[in-house]
């Protein structure tokens, strides 16, 4: 099974995954890995704290001659920032983040919370996710991330193909597809800077070439719908996940929602095997399992809990009103979360990818998904 774990503090030495079940036979380009990096670091509204790091992944183990041999992954990001032993404990707990709960219920600092609770952490699940990527680019599929709103402020996906949209993407500030729009986000990510407050938003992420089948409908927890919601819904901050339509599904008639099925022979070529759709409401997915259409999958920011004008909080050692404690901190991290969930949904395609095609050897699985599409189109 493809899995991983994470460990690290925001301030502490580095950040470490361990990627386990990763097939063997597979060249990393650590370059990409860099590259999706540094766009987490990236987007308008980005603290100081992007300007201290520079975010470089170091391949421990698992590799040999730059490839993957089959064993455990270990992939390493140094903070340059690495101050934890010299930081203080904070006495005020921020609203909205984990400072009060966690301290409670760990009995401790809050300190210890936060520094693990940061979503700092989230540089080694980009790593990951981008390795996960180069898996699945072997058989056609591509992950994109971008931001559809920001503050309120809508932005239009256009039509276009998956690299149309991330040329756009790679050219707005914001990470949207609308890059003609960037100076007006920006104001308004300006604005509440002056203000002393954040902003949230919303990304989408969109998979293009996955085939029939990934997934299951035999097991609640091993639908696919529910474990990449689950997945995205533990990024930090995340507070709503939509698939396809989404919520708007629940405001239509039946005959509004679902997506009609067709069969066009002369389109028999990968991944929907002649089987074609006018819509695709569904979002790609159907009973917990992919469907040939594009999965579409959208998360909710909410504003960063760090404000530089802090709302009101309470001292725990006396007890009395004060207003929370303030760490550095961005404006807006909105086109940071565009590519973490974009990772983190690559992450869990790979996972439902290697469950129905193997893990062993980048050999095998091809053998296996090709065995697979002529059996299917057989049916």
């Amino acid at each position: 099974m493809l899995r991983y774990w994470t460990a690290g503090e925001s301030h502490g030495p580095a950040l470490v995954a361990i990627l386990d079940g990763f097939p063997a036979g597979l060249r990393i380009d650590t370059a990409a890995i860099d590259a999706d990096l540094r766009r987490r670091q990236g987007g308008y509204g980005r603290g100081g704290r992007q300007r201290i790091e520079q975010d470089h992944v170091e391949i421990l183990s698992g590799i040999w001659k730059q490839t993957t041999i089959g064993s455990p992954i270990a992939l390493q990001i140094t903070n340059r920032d690495a101050k934890l032993e010299r930081l203080e404990d904070l006495e005020r707990p921020r609203p909205g983040h984990g400072d009060l709960t966690g301290a409670l219920k760990y009995l401790g600092s809050i300190r210890g919370v936060l520094e693990r609770a940061s979503a700092r952490e989230t540089a080694a699940r980009v790593a990951v996710g981008s390795l996960t990527k180069q898996l699945l680019a072997q058989f056609g599929i591509e992950v994109l991330g971008y931001v559809v709103e920001l503050g309120g402020l809508r932005l239009a996906v256009p039509e276009g193909s998956i690299a149309e949209h991330r040329a756009l993407r790679d050219s707005s500030a914001v990470y949207s597809l609308q890059p003609e729009r960037d100076e007006e986000v920006k104001a308004l990510i300006d604005e509440a800077g002056r203000q002393g407050d954040t902003l949230g938003g919303v990304v989408e992420v969109r998979v293009e070439g996955v085939p029939f089948g990934l997934g299951t409908h035999t097991q609640w927890d091993r639908k696919l719908d529910g474990r990449l919601a689950q997945a995205v819904m533990s990024v930090q901050a995340i507070k709503g996940v939509e698939i396809g339509l989404g919520f708007e599904a629940a405001r239509r008639r039946g005959s509004q929602v679902h997506d009609p099925i067709r069969f066009d022979p002369q389109q028999r070529h990968l991944p929907h095997l002649g089987f074609v759709r006018p819509t695709n409401n569904a979002g790609g997915l159907e009973a917990g399992m992919t469907n040939g259409q594009p999965l579409v999958i959208r998360a909710a920011k909410k504003p960063i809990s760090t404000l530089a004008r802090p709302l009101e909080s309470v001292n725990l050692t006396t007890k009395q009103p004060e207003s929370a404690a303030y760490e550095r901190s961005d404006v807006c991290a909105v086109p940071a979360a565009a590519i973490i969930v974009e990772c983190v949904v690559a992450f869990e395609v790979a996972r439902a990818w290697t469950e129905k095609f193997g893990n062993d050897s980048l050999t095998e699985i091809r053998a296996r998904y090709e065995q697979f599409l002529e059996l299917a189109r057989q049916r």
